[in-house]
This record gives structure tokens, C-alpha cells and sequence, in this order.
């Protein structure tokens, strides 16, 4: 509204009052004008530095350290749960497999996976990088089937083996166990048996 026009309005109001009422006159309407763009801006200015602020924030990386360390350590079981199998079918060589293959695979094998997922979980996260598996099952004979070693040391962890037993009217059976350095790989863990025949096996890795 122009600044002529509000003089002419307060005095025609004045005078239709007789001066009872005197609306406030504002002489430079662009100042005020002015003021409320200044404090419009000052509010969308406070608003921008928020949102600013608040985009700027450093990321929590915690749960993503701790979720690269767990998958770390699973595909380092894995790789290891991986090798021990190659190592537990070499043993028992094509001769053997060929007969008890269903029993071996459906049994055995998880059953031996389980123990030494479960063995290489609870021990030393800082040295499961350190931690490997034998590559040469014992042949004829012999009960090993492969070794949890640590590589720094050369010191066996635990022991999987398979014994032969021939039990009297019944038998040959493969007992499947493992042994730990715990207690001096002294104590017998069961894994698991599967039956062969009454007549002998052959050799292991036949």
C-alpha cells in the first residue's frame, strides 16, 4: 500500500472518531517488509545447518567390523570343514567308498563336520588363521585320517581317526573318533561306526 494512501486513511478515520481511536502508522511499510524477509531467512538458513549437521555425522563402522570379522572367520572354517572332507574320502580310498558310500555320506561325513565346525568355533578366533589340515592319511592300516594342526608350531590340535574292529560274530565295523590335546589325545570321542562285512576290508586308500 502506498505510503500517501495510509496518511489520507489515518486522517479520514481520525476525523469520522473524533481522535477516539488512532490506527498505528507505519511511515516506511519497506523496512518491515524487510525485517520479516531477514527472519524468513534466518529460519530457512537455521534449518539448512541442521539438516547439515546432521548429514555430516560419522557412520557407526562397529557392526560392520564385527559382521567382516564373523564372515572372516565362517569362511575360514569352511575352507578348512572343505579340506578335511577330501582328506576323510581319500582315506577310505574307491574300494571302500564304493560300498559304503550312502551310509558314509548321509552319517559320517556331517557327523564329522559338525565336530570340527564346532572344535575350530570354540577355540582361539585369533589363531583360527594359523590353524590347518593334514594332507596325507595314513595308508594300509593305520587309524589316521587327518590332523587339526597349528602351522606356527607344527603341534597338533586334534586327531580324527578310523579304527578297524573285527568283533566276534559279527564282524568288521569302521569306528570313526577323534582325539584332542586337551587331555594328551588320550580320551576316545565317538563320531560314529558303519558296518563292513565279516570278511576283511581292504586297505585303506585302495
Amino acid at each position: 500500500m502506498k505510503l500517501w494512501f495510509r496518511k489520507v486513511t489515518v486522517v479520514l478515520i481520525t476525523i469520522l472518531t473524533l481522535g477516539m481511536y488512532v490506527p498505528p502508522i507505519v511511515l516506511n511499510p519497506e523496512v518491515d517488509e524487510s525485517k520479516d524477509e531477514v527472519t524468513s531467512k534466518e529460519t530457512i538458513d537455521d534449518a539448512t545447518r541442521v539438516t547439515i549437521n546432521t548429514s555430516t555425522d560419522v557412520p557407526d563402522t562397529r557392526f560392520s567390523n564385527d559382521f567382516n570379522i564373523q564372515t572372516q572367520q565362517e569362511e575360514m572354517i569352511e575352507s578348512l570343514t572343505h579340506k578335511a572332507r577330501e582328506q576323510t574320502i581319500s582315506k577310505l580310498g574307491p574300494r571302500i567308498m564304493k560300498e559304503v558310500d550312502q551310509e558314509f555320506n548321509e552319517s559320517i561325513l556331517p557327523a564329522i563336520d559338525e565336530v570340527l565346525q564346532s572344535f575350530l568355533a570354540e577355540g582361539d578366533e585369533e589363531a583360527l588363521p594359523y590353524y590347518g589340515i593334514t594332507e596325507h592319511p595314513a595308508g594300509g592300516v593305520g587309524e589316521k585320517i587327518f590332523h587339526v594342526y597349528d602351522v606356527r608350531t607344527n603341534q597338533d590340535l586334534a586327531r580324527f581317526h578310523v579304527r578297524r574292529d573285527n568283533r566276534p560274530q559279527e564282524g568288521y565295523w569302521f569306528n570313526f573318533h577323534y582325539h584332542l590335546s586337551k587331555d594328551n589325545f588320550e580320551e576316545h570321542h565317538e563320531i560314529g561306526e558303519i558296518y563292513w562285512d565279516k570278511n576283511t576290508p581292504p586297505k585303506w586308500m585302495a
